[in-house]
């Protein structure tokens, strides 16, 4: 299914776009391409057969790219698709669609894709292949999008002052075992036409300095909070820490300990700072995605 997904979506990366003209016939198009799309991705999520889960996975692959391939497609907000991932950069450059698939084992597989606006109105895709298995040392490894350290992302925040190289800072959630749960602060960038992911950006912890993304594992049966302060100019996170220092490592057990650290933009690049007072913490998002033990009730979007 994986190399399914990478010839379906690389196989429409330059395309000419759908022969009509008339916006009013390609907002009908997509609308339709939308309904199959929704039904295919309650079955992702609900279906109760794995086998199933990956086939109706491969339909909305197959739908989502000739759905981009209509004109004027960046443009369509898809909304139905509540348990898709959609976000659009606030440049208007780029936006991205993740989405999971759930094993029986309580693993996920990731999906996704990068749309970006060409000026020429052409389509590009960048497929977000997961190969979160083979990467062995993530927070230190720069990713392209065919090596993808996959997650659901739920923001975007763009760096374009003071680098050389513009990037996008992405929060997402990373389900990862049937014991523990990831979120990860991922940056992505463009260089020679091509998407990349990680970056070393982020300085003051000695434990993640030069890291090129930020990952935090704790326990499935908890929340962690994970988000962007933009007047501040901060991500901010629960503190996370073991029940009792004995289980220190066991990630598995790790949990917010009422405490909270981040990190401040600050001339292009983010320095740690912790015990952070926050007057109004910001919403959970955790609550926003599937509950492994009862699919049924997700019903929101991801961001």
């Amino acid at each position: 299914m994986r190399y399914l997904a990478i010839i379906l979506l690389t196989a429409y990366s330059f395309t000419a776009f759908s022969q009509h003209s008339d916006p009013g016939i390609h907002t009908k198009q997509l609308s339709v391409f939308q309904d199959s799309l929704k039904k295919f991705s309650y079955q992702i999520i609900n279906n109760e057969n794995q086998t199933e889960r990956y086939d109706y996975n491969y339909k909305f692959i197959k739908t989502l790219v000739e759905a981009l391939k209509t004109r004027q497609s960046f443009n369509y907000n898809f909304d139905s698709l509540n348990t898709i991932s959609l976000l659009k950069s606030p440049d208007q450059r780029f936006r991205i669609f993740s989405w999971h698939v759930m094993n029986d084992n309580g693993s996920y597989r990731y999906y996704g894709s990068i749309q970006v606006n060409n000026p020429d109105g052409k389509l590009q895709l960048f497929p977000l292949v997961d190969y979160t298995d083979r990467i062995q040392n993530p927070q230190d490894t720069v990713t392209s999008n065919e090596q993808w350290y996959g997650a659901q992302y739920y923001k975007i925040i763009p760096v374009t002052y003071n680098v050389r190289t513009p990037y996008y800072v992405l929060l997402g959630w990373k389900g990862s075992t049937v014991r523990s749960t990831k979120k990860v602060i991922d940056i992505l960038y463009f260089k020679d036409g091509k998407a990349y992911f990680g970056m070393p950006v982020f300085d003051g912890n000695k434990e993640t300095a030069g890291n090129k993304r930020i990952i935090f594992e704790y326990s499935r049966q908890v929340s962690m909070m994970l988000d962007y302060l933009p007047k501040e100019g901060k991500i901010v996170f629960d503190h996370l820490a073991p029940p009792d220092p004995k289980m220190e490592g066991e990630y598995n057990m790790y949990g917010p300990d009422m405490s909270y650290d981040g990190y401040k933009l600050l001339n292009g690049r983010w320095r740690y700072q912790t015990d952070l007072v926050l007057k109004n913490p910001p919403s959970d998002k955790d609550a926003d995605f599937n509950d492994p033990k009862n699919p049924k009730k997700m019903t929101k979007r991801v961001f």
